[in-house]
């Protein structure tokens, strides 16, 4: 079901943080990429091991130190990356545009081939739980619907199942922003291409042909312990998401948080950290 491939892997020159790079090897469906990547509590071997997915905009500088304190809160250890196109990740080329599934083969390829290259075992990919935010929320559901067994549980936050009006209206103001304020330049210090991040991702949520993506249609494969988390002050998506999740995952736990907007990790931080804890270590 995973990629074969091991991949090489080599620390980063960058001896200010704990970085390091993999390579993952081209497929058909994607070229030679560089991989940034992080461990957290990395001595604690046998521990488990929650693995998390970056927004559309983000990389592993942009989670801060929430990755950290969420897994001191759970005794587990971590993994966080960058994507690629985002952070010091191999850069999106600039003619390329992401395809209307590129969650799906995020799922599908880059991230069981990024677990191959870092050595995790089918046995430590059981004790795994997949923590994604945003898109990376919608990417963790379609991994745990493509691989049902090999993880312990999910947790999303503020996911994509579908494409709403106000994720649409509030993306095409970000490109506003982004080209006409210093949004570009406050974004450039976490990206290496700034543009390369900025305009795939708003590229694709602003073409007209994904206002018809879903993946309502793969939620039902999902098997393991599910929490969906929703902030009732969202600009990028409403409650409709995690109802859907929960109409198609019986199972499913939801939890919506007041005074919170599509960033809990940044706006309710404690009580984030207190639903992930409740709903993961019962």
């Amino acid at each position: 079901m995973h990629n074969p491939a091991a991949g090489t892997i080599a620390a980063s020159a960058n001896t200010s943080s704990a970085n390091s790079f993999v390579e993952l090897p081209a497929t058909a469906s994607h070229g030679p990429l560089r991989i940034e990547y992080r461990w957290l509590n990395e001595a604690a071997a046998n521990a488990p091991l929650a693995v998390f997915l970056h927004e559309g905009l983000g990389s592993i500088e942009m989670w801060r130190d929430w990755p950290q304190a969420l897994c001191e809160r759970l005794g587990m250890r971590g993994l966080v990356y960058s994507r690629p196109g985002y952070g010091r990740s191999t850069p999106r080329p600039h003619e390329v545009k992401w395809p209307i599934d590129f969650m799906t083969a995020q799922a599908r390829d880059i991230l069981p081939a990024l677990l191959d290259a870092l050595d995790i075992s089918v046995s430590g990919r059981q004790q795994m739980w997949v923590i994604g935010h945003s898109d990376g929320g919608s990417i963790a559901l379609l991994y745990s619907a493509l691989y049902p067994d090999a993880l312990a549980g999910v947790v999303v936050i503020a996911p994509h199942v579908f494409v709403e009006d106000i994720s649409v209206e509030s993306i095409a103001q970000t490109k506003h922003l982004y080209e006409t304020t210093d949004l570009r330049s406050r974004l450039a210090r976490y990206h290496a291409d700034v543009d390369s991040a900025f305009y795939g991702w708003n590229d694709i949520w602003l073409n007209p042909a994904f206002r018809q993506w879903t993946m309502t249609a793969e939620l039902s494969s999902i098997r393991q312990p599910l929490l969906a988390i929703q902030g009732h002050d969202d600009n990028y998506g409403t409650m409709a998401q995690i109802d859907t999740i929960a109409a198609h995952v019986p199972h499913a736990r939801l939890v919506r948080l007041d005074a919170c907007g599509h960033s809990p990790h940044r706006d309710a931080p404690e009580k984030l950290n207190e639903a992930i804890a409740a709903f993961v270590l019962r």
